[in-house]
């Protein structure tokens, strides 16, 4: 079986989580050697629950790998490890960094200077004037946005870019044969047309999931260099990412909030 199957199959693991794929790999140095432990042995990793154990075992995640890597090729839909010098070197210094990256469209963009463009779904027209204006303008200074590709800020933000003739990267929380929302499938196939990229952390059959957004925003921020929140609410996923960043180190830029109550007048 080719290298390849085995990250494939070690990223459908759902209960382990990158971290814990990370311990395995510092011990056992490849998916393979994970893929043929037995029983015995994991259960010398203290560290693994039942659950994590009856996971890496369990056939149902050992079926159908070359089926699945055939589908890649077919879909055109690249898989990058975190042992790929490919792998994003902004995204490889973050604590739980994806095992695995599926990547269709330009992979260069991933090591490329860009700033994650956040906001709400149900934004604003001061929202969607200044998320378009900072689109153009960071295209201009060939800096590569980066967002969620949902509704909103993040869908404004992707097509400012397009329209700007600039690359822009989508990242989402399922697998790249599930765009959500799906009244975006034509402005992801217009992102990888004008020379973007779409990336997951979950393998090609992974439906849309609320735990996975949350998770995903991670990426976010950790592929880039710093993120602009265009409009945001208190309590939403714009501010996990928030969250995420600050973890992470990265530089946070906002927006000021339009304010209508007094009228300004020039002095002259």
């Amino acid at each position: 079986m080719e290298e390849i199957n085995y990250w494939i199959w070690i990223s459908k693991i759902k209960s382990l989580g990158s971290v814990k794929i990370q311990k395995l790999l510092e011990i056992y140095k490849e998916p393979k050697k994970i893929f043929e432990l037995k029983k015995q042995n994991l259960l010398k990793l203290q560290w693994l629950t039942e659950k994590n154990i009856n996971e890496i075992l369990d056939i149902r995640y050992r079926k159908n790998l070359e089926k699945e890597k055939n589908k890649l090729k077919k879909q055109n839909v690249s898989l990058i490890t975190i042992k790929d010098t490919e792998y994003p070197i902004n995204l490889q210094q973050i604590y739980d960094k994806p095992i695995c990256l599926y990547v269709k469209g330009n992979k260069e963009n991933l090591n490329q200077f860009s700033l994650g463009m956040i906001g709400c779904r149900e934004n604003s027209s001061y929202g969607k004037q200044v998320a378009e204006t900072i689109a153009k303008s960071l295209v201009k200074n060939n800096i590569i946005t980066i967002s969620g590709l949902a509704k909103g800020i993040d869908s404004i933000s992707h097509k400012a870019t397009i329209l700007a003739n600039g690359k822009t990267i989508a990242v989402i929380g399922s697998g790249l044969d599930f765009i959500y929302p799906y009244e975006n499938i034509n402005l992801a196939n217009e992102i990888i047309k004008r020379g973007g990229t779409i990336i997951s952390e979950y393998p090609l059959g992974t439906k849309p999931s609320k735990l996975n957004f949350p998770a995903r925003n991670r990426i976010i921020s950790g592929i880039s260099s710093g993120i602009i929140v265009i409009e945001a609410k208190k309590k939403s996923g714009t501010m996990i990412t928030v969250d995420f960043a600050l973890e992470q180190g990265k530089n946070v830029f906002t927006v000021p909030r339009k304010y209508n109550k007094y009228k300004f007048r020039r002095n002259k």
